[in-house]
């Protein structure tokens, strides 16, 4: 190419580019971000927090009623009241000792008096001489699980032995705990519908102000001939987003609460409330099962919001034939 003739084809270059058809992309038929969308996000991810709390609290209630129902067959407890002239060791070891003769008993031990001294401590606080004060002591039978002993044999010989103990196999408490667990999960489980349901209330009412919003676009593809699967199929996509993010969101929060209470509870484990609180919840953790009982309600989250949102469009569309009959 000579000189004169380069300045020529550089000059058609811009030309040829404008000639060019530009690449648009489709405009969608619900705005991708708007005021109502972060609205329904926010919504979606708070009904999630609730409902992966709830469902984290189920877990660990059950798990914790499972370990109460399991310690029922794995220990129980002798109280020796103090008395004028009893000598506690002595009647402590006697115990023991009985214990340790009857068949299905797998240990025995008395409770020292630093554990005794912090299990009282929430209540009598520090610096408790038990010496001093006329307080019950405890021996820790372990039971074999497989053979327990004879409980009446063994709370009379015990008795006969030291007349100042009685035997508690915590049945008759554990047993109560156990109910109240199962009614809390029983409450927590309708309380996961609740949130389903005002969850997928919330959606319809989100779609059917999205497709009033858009009511114009919506009509005019539907009698052009656009089918009812493509106009909710785009609704279903944008709330499927929404739902996903809001209930992300959610979930991790809900996790980070979990997480955030087990460390409490590890890092004050020396403190009477973390003992009070780990006696009954245990380290507040909800094992893998319950993070994936977690990571499924934001996928179920995702999914009903889809799904809601498709079924509400195809219903709606369905109403807009009914109202405006296309005559032949």
């Amino acid at each position: 190419m000579t000189d004169a003739a380069r300045p020529a084809a550089e000059a058609t270059k811009p030309a040829a580019r404008r000639d060019a058809p530009a690449k648009t992309r489709p405009t969608p038929i619900v705005p991708p971000a708007n005021v109502a969308g972060r609205a329904l996000m926010t919504v979606i991810g708070i009904m999630t927090f609730l409902a992966s709390l709830t469902l984290g609290a189920v877990t660990l209630i059950s798990d914790t009623a499972s370990v109460w129902e399991s310690q029922i067959s794995r220990e129980v407890t002798v109280q020796v009241r103090p008395d004028d002239g009893l000598d506690m060791a002595a009647a402590l070891d006697t115990v023991r000792k009985v214990a340790l003769g009857i068949p299905g008993v797998a240990s025995a031990e008395a409770m020292t008096d630093d554990a005794t001294s912090r299990l009282l401590e929430p209540w009598l606080g520090e610096g408790l001489d038990l010496d001093e004060l006329p307080v019950p002591r405890l021996v820790l039978i372990g039971i074999d699980e497989r053979a327990p002993p004879d409980f009446a044999a063994l709370r009379a010989r015990i008795v006969a032995a030291v007349p100042q103990a009685s035997l508690d196999d915590h049945r008759a408490w554990v047993s109560r705990l156990v109910a109240m667990a199962n009614a809390t999960v029983v409450v927590g489980v309708a309380i996961l519908l609740l949130v389903v349901v005002a969850t997928v209330l919330t959606v319809v009412f989100a779609t059917r102000g999205a497709m009033s919003g858009n009511r114009h676009i919506v009509e005019v593809l539907h009698f052009v001939g656009a089918r009812p699967a493509f106009i909710a199929g785009e609704f279903e996509r944008h709330f499927l987003k929404l739902g996903l993010y809001g209930a992300l969101a959610g979930g991790v929060c809900a996790v980070l609460v979990f997480l955030g209470m087990g460390l409490w509870t590890r890092s004050n484990q020396a403190t009477p409330e973390a003992d009070q609180i780990s006696a009954l919840f245990g380290s507040f953790a909800i094992g893998w099962t319950g993070y994936v009982g977690v990571l499924l309600t934001v996928a179920a989250v995702g999914g009903i919001t889809a799904v809601t949102s498709r079924l509400t469009v195809t219903r709606q569309l369905a109403a807009i034939d009914m109202l405006s009959p296309v005559e032949s």
